[in-house]
């Protein structure tokens, strides 16, 4: 029997020391934030252009990004983040030249005047007649 009980122990300690498997670690979010992106996309089928790119470390944080606008010119804003109060700054530039095409022309529709309404005939009753008595002899 005590070799039953040993044997129990050691089985019921080996299988708290099993992997587990799909749990990771608690991950620790006291070190500050740092890392950096960049991406763009030009494409001359759709006319997307537009690019972006971003470096952090801690608090600090300086970026910009530009996108191509419908009127031909290229908005690009460049903003920073130095510490947690003073706020996002950014400065906002375009480059080129906007270029409006003219608004194609529509003319006004002909206007048409609507068709003539012709009322239904006016119902006119039939004349009553009056029916003559008849006699009867006697």
């Amino acid at each position: 029997m005590k070799v039953f009980v040993l044997l129990a122990l050691v089985a019921a300690a080996s299988a708290d020391l099993a992997p587990r498997y799909g749990y990771a670690p608690e991950p620790s979010y006291d070190e500050p934030p740092v890392y950096a992106f960049n991406y763009a996309v030009a494409d001359d089928y759709s006319g997307a252009n537009f690019q972006a790119g971003e470096n952090r470390d801690g608090y600090a944080t300086s970026g910009s990004y530009s996108v191509a606008l419908p009127d031909g010119r290229t908005q690009t804003v460049t903003y920073k983040v130095d510490d947690a109060y003073s706020g996002y700054v950014a400065d906002v530039t375009y480059s080129g030249e906007a270029k409006y095409a003219p608004a194609p022309y529509h003319a006004a529709p002909v206007y048409h005047a609507a068709p003539v309404y012709h009322a239904a005939p006016v119902y006119k009753a039939a004349p009553v007649y009056k029916t003559v008595p008849v006699y009867k002899s006697a």
